[in-house]
């Protein structure tokens, strides 16, 4: 990825372990998650629902189903994969996911680069 596409987005200890913060970045809601099991990683995602229709992912409850790192909508309780963005219960659903690095202490996010 071309290193002018990443983006500051907060310091690594702005985030709270095995929790979510939203943050705005160009004007997209994101939510940043840090899982800090099996190995800490830090994960991005856009923090809109499709299915409730509410900007909300980032009050989710992050783990993992088998080896697949999830979060759990607020709302209705569905698992979108952190990896892919794909909804494991609802076939059609997903959401952004953005690349995400560590320089440092710094937190950098792609919004360009998102899948």
């Amino acid at each position: 990825m071309n290193d002018n596409k990443w983006t500051h987005l907060c310091k690594t200890s702005d985030l709270v372990k095995d929790s979510g913060v939203c943050a705005l970045l160009e004007n997209t809601q994101v939510a940043v998650f840090y899982l800090s099991r099996p190995e800490p990683k830090i994960y991005a995602v856009n923090n809109y629902d499709p299915i409730g229709k509410a900007n909300v992912m980032s009050r989710g409850i992050v783990g993992c189903l088998g080896d697949e790192p999830v979060v759990a909508s607020p709302l209705y309780k569905q698992h979108f994969s952190l990896l892919s963005g794909q909804c494991l219960e609802q076939e059609g659903s997903q959401i952004t996911v953005y690349p995400v690095r560590v320089e440092g202490d710094d937190v950098q996010l792609s919004i360009a680069n998102a899948k």
